[in-house]
């Protein structure tokens, strides 16, 4: 099904007068970013629409990276914004403690429909990060509910990026990301990640090797006893850490051993989620169901901030006990279920569904990884891993500049005029589902040239 995105405006536009580049850029503080170097060369971006970003010196940049993951529908749709005019015009704000509006609802139910197995209940935050601690608290809450009061150990894997709350944080495995926080959760543990470069270099989807790696869960399990482990959390393709994809069987193997010792298992699908692997979620590409999943970004096509939590009815239901005028979790946020962000994602719904986004998306995944895998070659390439609309290009580390290497791909991308992520040494490619066949060869094109510019 071929459908023309609707935009919001064009290019064409005079840019407002409020839109010129500020001329003091001391006052913010911006997240993961070298602050010192990036304010004396800013890259700033002032409007977009569809596969598109034109920034402040009225330059057009392809985004290659879906803003952060997030962008699945292209940017600036017009149906997303006339929804969330209209609904700030009728209710700007409603408090989300015993008290909530009608879209609240609207959206839970619409998001059961989509959500996989018996996942029928939904707990909405505000971003993945959010979505993460809420994931750990209502496993934690649902095995204190049972009676399994020891089982307070929560499982992350290596290299796992969970958000940067200090539940995420503690469970997630990126070093740089706690050295500055020593004071994480003391009962956690971590899985080994599942990148076995040796063995599964230029892998073309899942790899074949690693599925053994889920049995060091049972090591845990030795090490802890399974009657003290409440939880284990993983993305099923790992997305910060370089686009680590799932050897063939991990996962179900994952899924074996949390059932056979009652561990609850929760995804991470913050990035996977909205048909970023050409399904609705990782669960339906995968076919294994989890007990808990976080989702964010794609769920209103990071037009406004929200983030929520699916989780089955037995979990939710072995909450609901008690006198019922108690309440079931002493959890939520002032602005769970916001208004904007409910309006924003049922418009979103109704695109995914309206232009079959997923679908396209899951047509377009071949050509997409015909299109990466043509970096395999390149002098400075040491890998290159790709599932649905997710790659990852690893380059060879400079010696004594971990980073740098990426850092100069990243730069040269964006001067000619495609917006690429780096993480480390890995160039992370995850461009909006709508991206045609000439803009898939356009961004690794330049992709290529980016790296072969390099020493």
């Amino acid at each position: 099904m071929s459908v023309v995105p609707k935009l919001v405006h064009t290019f064409s536009e005079t840019p407002s007068s409020e839109a010129v580049a500020p001329n003091d850029l001391d006052a913010y503080w911006l997240p993961f970013t070298a602050n010192r170097q990036f304010k004396r060369a800013p890259r700033l971006l002032q409007a977009a629409e569809g596969m598109y970003y034109r920034t402040t010196d009225g330059r057009r940049i392809l985004d290659g990276s879906a803003g952060l993951w997030a962008v699945n529908a292209g940017h600036c749709r017009r149906e997303i914004v006339e929804a969330v005019q209209r609904q700030v015009a009728e209710l700007d704000y409603a408090t989300a403690f015993q008290m909530s509006h009608p879209k609240t609802f609207l959206l839970a139910s619409r998001l059961r429909e989509l959500l996989p197995g018996d996942m029928d209940h939904v707990f909405f935050t505000n971003s993945g990060s959010e979505s993460v601690d809420t994931a750990l608290k209502i496993a934690l809450a649902y095995h204190q509910a049972q009676g399994d009061t020891e089982r307070t150990i929560l499982v992350g894997r290596q290299r796992g990026y969970h958000g940067v709350n200090f539940g995420g944080l503690s469970v997630g495995g990126i070093a740089a990301n706690q050295r500055q926080f020593p004071n994480l959760l003391p009962a956690v543990d971590h899985l080994p990640d599942t990148h076995l470069p040796d063995l599964n270099a230029f892998s073309r989807g899942q790899p074949e090797h690693g599925a053994e790696r889920a049995d060091a869960l049972l090591e845990i399990i030795e090490r802890h006893g399974a009657e003290r482990i409440a939880a284990v959390i993983v993305e099923p393709v790992a997305g910060s850490t370089g686009v680590l994809v799932p050897p063939i069987g991990y996962l179900e193997r994952l899924r074996a051993h949390c059932d056979d010792h009652g561990i609850l298992l929760i995804f991470d699908e913050v990035i996977c989620g909205f048909g970023r692997l050409g399904a609705a979620f990782a669960a339906d590409r995968f076919g294994v169901q989890p007990d808990l999943m976080t989702i964010a970004k794609g769920l209103t096509n990071a037009t406004v901030p929200m983030g929520a939590v699916g989780v089955r009815k037995p979990i939710h239901d072995a909450l609901m006990t008690g006198p019922e005028n108690i309440i079931e979790l002493f959890h939520g946020y002032t602005y769970s279920g916001h208004p904007l962000a409910c309006a924003a994602a049922l418009a979103t719904l109704d695109l995914y569904r309206d232009e079959q986004i997923f679908e396209g998306a899951a047509a377009k995944a071949l050509p997409f990884e015909e299109a990466a895998h043509t970096l395999d070659s390149l002098e400075h390439v040491v890998d290159v891993r790709n599932l649905g609309f997710m790659v990852g290009v690893e380059l060879q580390s400079r010696e004594g500049e971990p980073g740098e290497r990426a850092r100069e791909v990243f730069m040269r991308c964006y001067e000619a005029g495609v917006l690429v992520r780096y993480t480390q040494d890995t160039i992370a490619v995850s461009p909006p589902l709508i991206i045609s066949g000439a803009e898939i060869d356009r961004l690794f094109a330049t992709l290529r040239s980016a790296i072969e510019a390099t020493d």
